[in-house]
């Protein structure tokens, strides 16, 4: 009977002690009453509780979580309903606040992001909630934030997924993105006619002015031209006169030696001056504005007569050069 007693003992000693015994894994915590009275918290690792007094009564992992937020029918404020669900990323930071503070802490979450979600919708009007998501997100965030603060629970992102709106928005929506396009195509197509406008009286005008630029250069280099043929013309008339006024000298030149040599080259004198009397008349006559030359045969001997008297005045000592008969 003692052997007995002594084996029951020590198997109800054996099991106490392995009641006592609690082995908490990595990323995890673990609350523990005493006599119904929270008694103290149990971090990763070994720990010991009094059997029949300590209970384990909330174990969960501090970790980081995802709430998924089933779609949710939100109004805006210009009165469109849409349907929007989100994700929830948080952790639980006060093991103490998060079993105590709330119940079903879990429910308390989804039911709180639901409200605060439908609350940001019902502030923004429909284009707003398209453009504006990452705002959203951040006023989500900090709201929650603050909410969950008392239960021991820290909200880390808030991320809305899908913002869908009715099937008549969606219709709305479309016909207005398709007047939207058909609007900026007519823009587009009336700024490409006018700036095609522009670049074509651009050329027109570049195009006029080359013209008279040219036609400027061309009229300074024709004057230009004319010019330079008009000095050379004069030039040359001016060369052609020296030329012949010295052929004139030298032939002159001739003619007297010649009339110093030989006393009777005047005849020959008297000949070529008529002949150039002649040839003279022959010119004047040529001239556009002279029609009729009347020649006075005694004009010729005038001038014989004249040359002659300078003839004898430079030879006085010579006999005349024209006797008269």
């Amino acid at each position: 009977m003692e052997q007995f007693l002594l084996l029951v003992f020590l198997a109800f000693g054996g099991s106490a002690v392995a009641g006592s015994v609690r082995v908490i894994n990595q990323g995890n915590e673990a609350l523990v009453e005493r006599v119904g009275k929270y008694n103290k918290k149990m971090q990763p690792g070994l720990n010991f509780v009094i059997p029949f007094m300590d209970k384990v009564v909330y174990r969960e992992t501090i970790r980081e979580k995802v709430i998924d937020i089933p779609p949710q029918k939100c109004i805006t404020r210009d009165n469109v309903g849409i349907e929007v669900d989100a994700v929830v990323y948080w952790r639980i930071v006060d093991m103490e606040k998060a079993w105590y503070k709330v119940e079903n802490l879990q429910s308390a979450m989804v039911n709180l992001v639901l409200t605060q979600i439908r609350s940001e919708m019902g502030q923004l009007e429909l284009d707003q909630t398209f453009t504006a998501r990452s705002q959203i997100n951040e006023l989500l965030l900090q709201d929650l934030d603050i909410a969950t603060d008392p239960w021991g629970v820290k909200v880390t992102r808030v991320e809305l997924r899908d913002i869908i709106p009715s099937q008549a928005v969606r219709e709305s929506m479309e016909l207005q993105m398709s007047a939207e396009r058909r609007k900026r195509a007519l823009i587009l197509t009336s700024e490409g006619d006018r700036e095609s406008a522009v670049n074509s009286a651009r050329g027109k005008a570049d195009a006029q002015l080359l013209d008279a630029e040219a036609r400027q250069k061309s009229t300074i280099l024709q004057a230009e031209a004319e010019q330079k043929a008009l000095i050379l013309k004069a030039q040359a008339e001016r060369q052609q006169q020296v030329l012949k006024a010295q052929a004139i000298a030298e032939s002159t030149e001739i003619i007297a030696q010649k009339i110093k040599s030989n006393p009777n080259a005047y005849k020959a004198l008297e000949i070529m001056f008529a002949l150039g009397y002649l040839d003279m008349g022959t010119t004047i006559g040529k001239s556009d504005s002279s029609k009729v030359m009347f020649i006075d045969p005694h004009t010729i001997q005038a001038a014989f007569e004249g040359i002659r008297s300078v003839v004898s005045e430079s030879k006085p000592d010579s006999n005349p050069l024209f006797p008269v008969d």
